[in-house]
């Protein structure tokens, strides 16, 4: 597993900024006989770039009914060894591993990285024989990578290839796990104990579910036997790292600094997806709500690619689900039920910070296939962030990774009338191409005149907020307010005369200090902005 070596300090000196490199992206389905159907799943890769698969879940969607949903019997209890070049696939069954080890390993929507030779893993929900429930494990869990894969070819015992102890800040499922500089990023996701069950205790069993709203950074001290959490501490924020099974990307900012953004992700208190970002650096966070990601807003294989030559930081974003998507004549569509979508998109920061958001619409997932996908990287032209180097490509057709698994739909919505046959888990492998030199044409830009380009102001607002807003059809403007909790506190109806930019004032005089949510709706546009009132 070789990767480039990324200084940052050089990497811009004498940078000369010009057009960007032209790029296509290109996928090939690879079918390996006996790969395993896996979503939400864990992944390392060994010295010799064979892939270790860990954890996830072998159905689809999970369903709405409590006692169907997050089987234990749809867990992925084995561990799987797989050659994407040789195109074989060998396999262990994890029960011989010490209980809580094996519990752990067989949850879903884990938090992983690897470093070195090593992968560490963090959290994850499912069932628990010793709790008799479902629950959030509290493990930071290692994993010898190169010995595990070769005990599993050879048909060896396992055991000893693993290591864990118990935290309670590492009970964390849905987030991120970044690394930087020796400190490990834990980037939202949620703690959930006991039964999903969207309806409530009132309509079955109750569950607890705490978003984490932060931020932790550790370092994990391991001398090869012995592991611990060292140095640990935590950004707090309720509004905007309230988010888990998103996409957050290693990043190369314009000033050379290293660091991730959380794209997206689900869900604001008002029950829909982020539209804004957050830059994340070594020495704090940023939010960046001068962006709206309308695309892409869950966890999907995503690919970033820095590009030396303008100083441009693309991130490709594969299939998932969306609010927002294209149809065939190139209009944005919104669907507040956010459905499985085909949608290829990139956002691309420029230069200058400024970013946007595309459909590279000449591409497109050939099925409804994405959320909880990864994308594998072919390390040969990684930086050791994982940024692609879009300069050391070669200008031909050249294999950048692969995507594997997660969920494949039958229709774009299902979560209304799923029964577990209408999705399965995804055993295709997509080959991942680069073809530079060749512009990318037909790519639909996210522009602001085909949403509702929602603004108000002041905020913090005090007796009346002035409202702002681009009116696309000639139906009604459905104005709601939401506290933080998700609760419904106002609502007005203002009829509309004219498809056009549109300005009124609106008397929150009434409310508590705090936080809300401003929701218009017209016909089947949405929009909506957080605020802050005196």
């Amino acid at each position: 597993m070789k990767k480039l070596k990324l200084l940052a300090s050089a990497l811009f000196l004498g940078l000369s900024v010009s057009a960007q490199e032209q790029f296509t992206i290109e996928i090939e389905p690879l079918v390996i006989p006996n790969a395993p159907g896996v979503q939400s799943y864990t992944w390392g890769v060994t010295d010799d770039n064979k892939w270790v698969v860990l954890g996830g879940r072998i159905d689809g969607l999970h369903q709405r009914q409590p006692f169907a949903a997050f089987l234990e019997s749809d867990n992925n209890k084995l561990v799987f060894v797989i050659d994407p070049v040789a195109e074989n696939v060998w396999f262990s069954s994890l029960s011989s591993l010490p209980a809580p080890i094996f519990e752990q390993l067989q949850s879903t929507n884990q938090n992983f990285h690897q470093r070195d030779s090593m992968l560490y893993i963090v959290g994850g929900y499912g069932y628990s024989n010793a709790a008799l429930d479902h629950i959030t494990y509290d493990k930071l869990t290692a994993v010898s990578l190169n010995e595990l894969a070769d005990a599993v070819i050879a048909g060896n015992p396992i055991d000893s290839y693993f290591r864990q102890i118990s935290d309670p800040n590492m009970a964390v499922t849905g987030g991120y796990l970044g690394h930087l500089d020796g400190t490990f990023y834990l980037g939202g996701g949620h703690y959930f104990e006991g039964r999903y069950n969207p309806m409530g205790p009132t309509f079955g069993p109750g569950f607890i579910q705490q978003y984490t709203n932060e931020i932790r950074t550790f370092e994990i001290f391991d001398d090869g036997t012995n592991l611990a959490i060292q140095n640990y501490s935590a950004q707090h924020d309720t509004v905007n790292l309230h988010r888990r099974d998103y996409n957050m990307a290693p990043q190369i900012f314009p000033n050379g600094e290293l660091g991730f953004t959380m794209f997206s992700g689900v869900f604001d208190y008002a029950d829909a997806p982020w539209f804004n970002t957050v830059d994340v650096t070594s020495t704090g966070y940023t939010v960046n709500n001068n962006f709206d990601q309308l695309l892409s807003q869950y966890h999907s294989a995503k690919l970033p690619i820095y590009d030396t030559v303008s100083n441009f930081m693309h991130t490709i974003f594969f299939g998932g689900l969306s609010q927002f998507y294209f149809d065939d004549q190139g209009v944005l569509v919104e669907d507040i039920d956010v459905p499985f979508v085909k949608t290829i998109s990139k956002i691309t920061r420029d230069s200058n910070g400024g970013m946007t958001e595309t459909d590279l619409n000449y591409i497109e997932m050939p099925t409804l296939v994405g959320p909880g996908a990864e994308f594998i990287p072919d390390y040969t032209y990684f930086y050791d962030n994982e940024v692609l180097n879009l300069s050391s490509v070669p200008n031909t057709k050249t294999l950048v990774g692969y995507i594997y698994g997660g969920i494949e739909s039958t229709a774009p919505n299902i979560f209304f009338t799923n029964d577990g046959t209408q999705s399965a888990a995804s055993n295709v492998i997509f080959k991942v191409y680069i073809n530079k030199g060749e512009a990318s044409v037909n790519e639909i830009t996210v522009s602001g005149d085909k949403v509702m380009n929602l603004e108000i102001y002041p905020n913090p607002v005090g007796k009346k907020m002035n409202v702002d807003i681009f009116v696309p059809l000639m139906d009604d403007l459905i104005i709601e307010i939401y506290n933080m909790s998700g609760a419904l506190v106002m609502k007005t109806v203002k009829e509309v005369e004219t498809t056009a930019e549109q300005d009124f004032k609106l008397n929150v005089s009434d409310l508590d200090a705090g936080n809300y949510y401003l929701r218009v709706q017209n016909g089947s546009y949405t929009a909506q902005k957080q605020f802050t009132k005196r």
